[in-house]
């Protein structure tokens, strides 16, 4: 523990500050109105995104009618996919929010209600 805060000491770590109009990186002082971009996982998505992504994630599958998604809809009832598609958008939703879904949870997930609350309230969902 106590070589870890003598490191944690001289450890620099350089911060880009990004301007929020999407300019090139400018130092702090150029920028009045500027955002800090860090690593964390404190700032959790909120509902309408993880509704929006998802449902996008589901229009974009081959075999899926884009007019017929909606948040209540069902993979198989809804949508007339089967399990392999239900599989590839669960794959597809990994991707997406870059989380890792374990098999036995992948399998509860069959409509688009479910796999959206899944998201929401996944720790490391982005």
């Amino acid at each position: 523990m106590a070589l870890r805060a003598a490191v944690l000491r001289h450890v620099r770590v350089p911060v880009r500050v990004f301007a929020l109009a999407r300019r090139e990186c400018q130092p702090a002082s150029c920028s009045v109105a500027s955002l800090r971009l860090f690593s964390s996982h404190d700032d959790h998505l909120t509902k309408e995104e993880v509704i929006e992504r998802v449902l996008s994630v589901v229009k974009c599958h081959p075999k899926v009618d884009p007019s017929k998604v909606s948040p209540d809809g069902h993979f198989q009832k809804d949508l007339g996919l089967d399990s392999l598609d239900t599989v590839e958008i669960v794959m597809a939703l990994e991707e997406e929010f870059k989380l890792e879904i374990p098999d036995k949870e992948a399998d509860k997930i069959d409509s688009c209600n479910l796999a959206i609350e899944y998201v929401y309230n996944h720790p490391m969902a982005s």
